[in-house]
């Protein structure tokens, strides 16, 4: 009894205190040893308070229970539960509650306060329940009227739509029997019916499992696989997204506290493992249509492999490994112009070689690794028959999958003995297929240098051979970019070329006229754009290029077209012609080591200095780069992998070097597709977009670059260079940057504090750079406005003021000024602040004299 007494007042202390969890603790050790009925309800009252302050409102709720059970008139107790039951959502027992509250103490004007808004809330939220009920009616009546006008009917699905995406919308629809309704719009077979549909069942299971899992088995997961079938664009992307709306709601985006109801709601692993295996059955069903299966394939590249390589589990992967592996090897091997092949986009092949790079990427062990090589390797030889040509090219193109997503899967698949001469005897077979075939495969196996030599060795005459006799023009285009990836296979060395000096400035010209014929198919003119990522190694080539503004005009046309897959060879174009590839460094004592031992020495081109880089990025901006790039930003995150995204970043960095040019950026939009590749993808390619970021955000009206909410996503970015490890240049153009946006309004800043800016800020102050410690003391001077920031310097044992006050004394005129406008405004909205600052200077001036030499 005695114990449970001191925990408890020990309890009460930490409470006071503000030291909840402490008190929670205390607490709850009591409620162990304690024996009275009477002490132990004081106790759960008390620890019902602690998990009101905490936010935790079922335990609140629960806890004020248990001591009601012991007094029914415990009003403090009957008060608690009721704050709780109104943050849960349940006003009808949160008002029950107060009105028992109100009836013990009915003088308390708390308790009467809350009787009323609650009354208020309850008769508002019938309202709205009955009116939505006739609502949610009558739009499906609208719907299933025949004889209702079009544009109603529009009107009504997409009211349905909106009113899903409300918690309490979705309630009702669910609750009006509006899952059935919603099923007999999807069997009425009108696109824009299933659409609706689809898009309504999104709304309501966003966020809420219980409802989600309920929706899928009421709909049935086979159902839902035969919408995404369907041969219509819009309605696979719909039955998608409500893919990924029911996977997010049971894998753990429902937030809500269901209390005792928790039992009620499922484990979803059954379900998660139904829907996964019904995907990778969609993969290989030749039922489906290419836009279905594209999702289906998008669907597990997004959710299969981690996220976050933290995560311990990647039990998802080896299940997709083991039950799916071959069945998207089947959908890298098709060849569309062989007969008896499963229906594909242009989109389809690159997504299933991007999701294998992602099974493969997230294993962690060679026994595992060694298990996807060894299930590849068993689907190509099953597929290689002499007999039988169109198994073999099934096989080739399925190394070319591999070779285009994990890499050294394929390249050890090419390694086997007779693979690559395989590939270099098709090239020589009267089919155009086989020709056709055979060539991307080598082309795409030539990566490495090893590989490029043997086929410079084995295989050059045999394509020059192919380009020159076949009129297939798009056997002519391949055959080209094979030439054109063997040419560049020194990279940008210039003493590394594969060929006679202006032969890649030919075979450049030939793809850019490729690239400019518009009676040449999409499909094909995606190759020249191959080919020029390719050659752009070679700086002569890139000049001619960018010269060539009807060429790049059509290239950004092609970047901007429904064929995402052409976005890689676009980037990779544009890295190298604004030469913001990784460079590395080389020492001149180790050149001068090199040529002593007679190793070899990189060279660089002369059209690869800085002048003629600068004019190469003017013409691009010209020709409209910004408008393209922000387009490709958009593209589906299978597509768009983090290799792509960080080589996009590259080139907008490039582009932002001169501040001239940074407002034609912003005019096109570049600041806007900027901020998803600053918080998405590799770091090195998050480090270049928020560096981009902070060189249009230091010189930008912010509203304009980033209108609306942007604004704030744009401050992570930026808070995110000020870090130590950062290179010099990327601390000061984020604090300009920040400056800048610091100056805009009191949000701003505030946002600016709350991503910890400060201590990184205070650090650069006193940065050795001197122009590193002038932009941060003027972010700083812009900062001291903010309400936030002047409690900072109020508070008591900190020497914030007395930097300030060491900076004014500073050599640099600039950093003088800035530190003493800071002082001036915070000493201005803060007069405490004018008394710590005379203590603060005489302090300092008595160091001076007593230490001069400091």
């Amino acid at each position: 009894m005695d114990d449970a007494n001191q925990l408890k007042d020990e309890g009460n202390k930490h409470f006071q205190a503000g030291e909840i969890e402490k008190a929670i603790e205390c607490y709850t050790n009591a409620i162990k040893v304690c024996k009275d009925k009477t002490l132990l309800a004081v106790i759960y009252r008390n620890r019902s308070a602690c998990f009101l302050k905490k936010e935790s409102y079922a335990n609140a709720a629960s806890d004020a229970s248990k001591a009601i059970d012991v007094d029914a008139a415990d009003i403090k107790a009957l008060y608690r539960r009721c704050q709780a039951l109104e943050k849960l959502g349940k006003l009808d027992m949160a008002f029950k509650d107060v009105q028992r509250c109100a009836t013990l103490e009915p003088k308390n004007k708390t308790f009467l306060e809350t009787l009323r808004r609650l009354g208020a809330e309850i008769q508002a939220k019938l309202k709205t329940t009955f009116s939505t009920d006739s609502r949610v009616q009558n739009m499906f009546d609208i719907l299933f009227d025949e004889e209702m006008d079009k544009d109603k009917k529009e009107k009504a699905a997409n009211n349905l739509i909106v009113l899903s995406r409300e918690d309490a919308g979705a309630e009702r629809i669910f609750q009006n029997n509006g899952v059935p309704l919603l099923l007999n719009m999807i069997d009425t077979g009108k696109p824009e019916m299933i659409v609706a549909a689809v898009r309504t069942l999104s709304g309501m299971c966003t966020g809420h499992k219980a409802r989600a899992m309920a929706i899928v088995n009421m709909v049935g997961v086979d159902k839902i696989c035969s919408i995404m079938a369907l041969d219509n664009e819009e309605i696979a992307l719909a039955t998608s997204n409500l893919f990924q709306c029911i996977n997010d709601s049971l894998t753990g985006a429902d937030t809500r506290e269901y209390g005792k109801e928790a039992a009620l709601v499922l484990d979803a692993a059954k379900d998660l493992k139904t829907i996964l295996l019904a995907l990778l059955e969609m993969i290989a069903n030749k039922n489906v249509s290419g836009y279905g299966r594209d999702q289906a394939l998008n669907l597990l590249s997004k959710n299969v492999p981690r996220s976050n390589k933290k995560n311990p589990d990647y039990s998802r992967t080896l299940f997709t490994i083991d039950h799916g592996l071959k069945k998207i090897l089947k959908v890298c091997g098709q060849v569309p112009e062989l007969p008896d092949q499963l229906p594909l986009t242009e989109n389809s092949q690159m997504i299933a070689s991007v999701l294998l790079n992602k099974l493969y990427d997230d294993l962690t062990c060679d026994p595992e690794r060694d298990n996807f090589r060894e299930i590849c390797d068993q689907y190509i030889k099953s597929k290689i028959d002499p007999n039988n040509m169109d198994k073999t090219l099934h096989a080739v193109n399925t190394i070319s999958g591999l070779l285009q997503g994990p890499f050294d899967v394929g390249n050890a698949l090419v390694g086997h003995q007779g693979v690559m001469e395989m590939m270099v005897a098709l090239c020589g077979s009267e089919r155009e297929v086989d020709q056709m075939v055979a060539v991307e495969a080598l082309i795409h196996s030539s990566t490495k240098m090893s590989r490029a030599s043997f086929i410079i060795t084995n295989g050059v005459s045999l394509l020059k051979d192919i380009y020159k006799k076949t009129t297939n023009e798009k056997i002519k285009i391949r055959a080209l970019v094979g030439l054109c990836k063997l040419g560049s296979a020194g990279g940008d060395d210039y003493s590394l070329r594969q060929f006679a000096e202006g032969s890649t400035e030919k075979l450049a010209k030939q793809c850019r006229k490729w690239l400019c014929n518009p009676k040449i198919d999409a499909k094909t003119r995606k190759w020249a754009i191959e080919g020029l990522a390719y050659l752009t190694n070679d700086a002569d080539v890139k000049d001619d290029f960018v010269e060539d503004e009807l060429a790049l005009k059509a290239m950004f046309d092609l970047a901007k077209s429904t064929d995402k897959t052409i976005i890689y060879a676009v980037a990779c174009t544009l890295v190298n012609c604004t030469n913001s590839y990784e460079k590395k460094e080389i020492l001149p004592e180790l050149v001068q080591l090199a040529k002593f031992s007679k190793q070899h020495v990189p060279e660089q081109h002369p059209k690869d200095k800085k002048d003629f880089i600068e004019k190469r990025v003017k013409r691009l901006l010209k020709a409209g780069v910004i408008s393209a790039l922000a387009v490709m930003v958009k593209a589906d995150s299978s597509i768009l992998t983090d290799k792509t995204k960080e080589m996009l970043a590259r080139v907008f960095l490039a582009l932002s070097a001169d501040p001239k040019d940074r407002g034609i950026i912003v005019a096109q939009g570049g600041g806007k597709a900027l901020i998803p590749l600053a918080l998405e993808g590799t770091d090195a390619g998050k480090g270049k977009a928020c560096h981009a970021l902070a060189k249009i955000a230091a010189v930008s009206n912010p509203t304009i670059a980033f209108p609306g909410e942007r604004v704030y996503e744009v401050v992570r970015p930026l808070v995110s260079l000020l870090h130590t490890d950062k290179e010099g240049a990327q601390n000061y153009e984020a604090l300009r940057g920040l400056t800048n946006l610091a100056a805009y309004s009191e949000k701003l800043r505030s946002k600016i504090v709350k991503e910890k800016a400060l201590p990184e800020i205070e650090n650069l102050m006193f940065e050795e750079n001197e122009k590193i410690r002038l932009a941060a003391t003027e972010c700083m001077c812009n900062l001291v406005t903010s309400k936030e920031v002047q409690e900072r310097y109020l508070e008591d044992g900190n020497d914030k003021l007395k930097l300030l006050v060491l900076l004014c004394g500073e050599d640099d005129d600039k950093i003088q000024i800035a530190a003493a406008g800071a002082l001036a405004m915070i000493t201005a909205a803060q007069k405490k602040l004018c008394t710590k600052m005379t203590l603060v200077v005489c302090h300092t001036f008595f160091i001076k004299v007593l230490f001069p030499q400091n």
